[in-house]
């Protein structure tokens, strides 16, 4: 259990005092000093110190605060509602062939809708068109999208944006076309830059200036998705 620790560190990341805390959550110094040594408050404390550091009280318990990087303390500071548990980790949902080796499920524009619904869904994904690509390495998880408009010319409209999935945003590099599957905005193919200490959004550019750049908050990012090769190839109508 953590709990000591975490609230400790965060009052001093705050720069409060005990005084200063205790005063903010209604406590006495010197009942907010015994928690910081271990002794174990009542259920409406814990409530109070949750609210206050906009954490839950399983994350504040049983996981060490200290071991956030900076970037997520400060999403917390700000608001932002973040996973610290690791619970809300989604497994992405894959098929395989008969070797198991993985597919690369195809994703055409008329399923985009579904798709922002139903990505982690092992019947949705595995009803999609699939095929490899041997060059590819084997040590990546590849998707390929069908590209609406023609924002990012060279690759034209209605071709096959073939990418390899990002597991964690924060190491992208900027200037890299990604495929961004968003809560409501369905799915777009833009150049990425990362505004996350900023204003906790990712500026989306086009190749063709004809469309001007946008930020796009990062909370409502569901994949993302390195542009790694494309082509024109048609896929059978049902």
């Amino acid at each position: 259990m953590f709990f000591p620790e975490n609230i400790k560190f965060l009052r001093k990341r705050r720069k409060l005092s005990q005084a200063d805390l205790a005063s903010q959550l209604e406590l006495t110094r010197t009942t907010l000093a015994g928690y910081e040594k271990n002794i174990q408050p009542p259920f409406k404390v814990l409530i109070k110190y949750a609210e206050y550091f906009n954490l839950s009280i399983d994350a504040l318990v049983r996981y060490d605060i200290q071991a956030l990087s900076e970037f997520q303390l400060s999403q917390i500071e700000d608001g932002f509602d973040v996973d610290v548990t690791g619970k809300k980790l989604r497994l992405l949902t894959i098929s395989v062939d008969g070797d198991g080796n993985e597919n690369i499920e195809m994703v055409p524009v008329k399923a985009q809708a579904g798709y922002t619904n139903s990505y982690g869904d092992m019947d949705f994904i595995g009803s999609l068109d699939k095929f490899s690509l041997p060059f590819l390495p084997k040590d990546k998880t590849y998707r390929t999208f069908q590209i609406k408009g023609d924002s990012m010319l060279p690759v034209p409209e209605g071709a096959w944006v073939t990418c390899s999935y990002i597991q964690d945003w924060t190491n992208v590099k900027d200037g890299t076309p990604c495929v961004i599957v968003t809560q409501d905005d369905g799915i777009v193919f833009k150049v990425v830059y990362k505004h996350l200490e900023k204003s906790k959004s990712l500026l989306l550019v086009s190749t063709n200036r004809e469309y001007k750049p946008y930020e796009f908050p990062v909370n409502k990012v569901v994949e993302m998705w390195k542009f790694e090769t494309y082509n024109r190839f048609e896929i059978e109508e049902d």
